[in-house]
């Protein structure tokens, strides 16, 4: 039997674009993407964590540079995607990680405030974001998108409705533009984690985060970051070709559950 092999498995070469990649799934992300050859765009409002990665990865022999950036400003993120380009190349692939999870019920006073700041991050810099690199991505139809969500994005919970719906808003964005950038062969993607190992959920007790696998996962644990950043690798593989609209979740068996 011939080999199937003209699909690669291979992002040597590609330049990526990862937000939020300080710490957490980003930093995995960046990593892991530097370890199968990429270039990686480093970027992060937070200047130590974004200088403590590029010096990891340099140190391993990888290739990054890093961006201070704050996703609330447009302007910035213009002046962003400018100065990737110029230092390593044009586009191949871009990841949007960064969020924020402001919570608060509904009839609180600074509710509309924490909406805002919300959607500013999580929603409106993910479409900023692809706007601008969207002439890279396309130049080759084989541009590759991964925006990531929550399983907040496919279900809700009490209490971070500002979040809930920024995430939502994340999985229509990325089913929408999966059909009108196919055309173009870009692909668009969303994953989708469930209850992972981050700075987000660092404030809550250990006991607590077992009792909630417990009752919650099939696996019965929280995740990990870097189990996050296989699917997102996965996804943005040459090989991925015919994966679009998906949203993928990451959640050790959670959204499976229904007791």
């Amino acid at each position: 039997m011939e080999s199937l092999g003209e699909l690669s498995r291979s992002i040597s070469g590609r330049v990526a674009i990862v937000t939020g990649a300080a710490s957490g799934m980003g930093r995995a992300t960046a990593h892991l993407f530097s370890d199968e050859g990429a270039s990686v765009a480093v970027c992060d409002v937070n200047t130590d964590g974004v200088d403590q990665v590029v010096n990891e990865i340099c140190s391993a022999g990888g290739s990054a540079s890093g961006y201070v950036i704050d996703l609330d400003s447009a302007s910035e993120i213009n002046d962003l995607i400018s100065r990737i380009r110029n230092d390593l190349g044009p586009i191949d692939i871009l990841v949007n990680n960064a969020g924020v999870s402001l919570g608060g019920n509904i009839d609180n006073e600074n509710f509309e405030d924490v909406w805002k700041a919300t959607f500013s991050v999580n929603l409106d810099a993910q479409m900023r974001l692809i706007r601008g690199c969207l002439s890279d991505l396309m130049r080759n139809q084989d541009g590759r998108i991964v925006n990531i969500a929550s399983t907040e994005g496919l279900g809700g919970s009490a209490r971070i409705s500002p979040y809930t719906a920024s995430k939502h808003g994340v999985v229509g964005l990325t089913k929408a533009l999966a059909v009108e950038l196919g055309p173009m062969g870009v692909t668009v993607n969303a994953v989708c984690p469930g209850p992972i190992h981050t700075g987000m959920t660092d404030y809550i007790p250990d006991e607590d985060k077992a009792e909630f696998a417990r009752r919650r996962t099939a696996l019965k644990r929280f995740g990990n970051p870097e189990e996050v950043a296989h699917i997102t690798l996965a996804l943005v593989l040459p090989s991925a070709s015919y994966i679009t609209g998906a949203a993928i979740p990451v959640d050790g068996g959670l959204t499976a559950r229904n007791n």
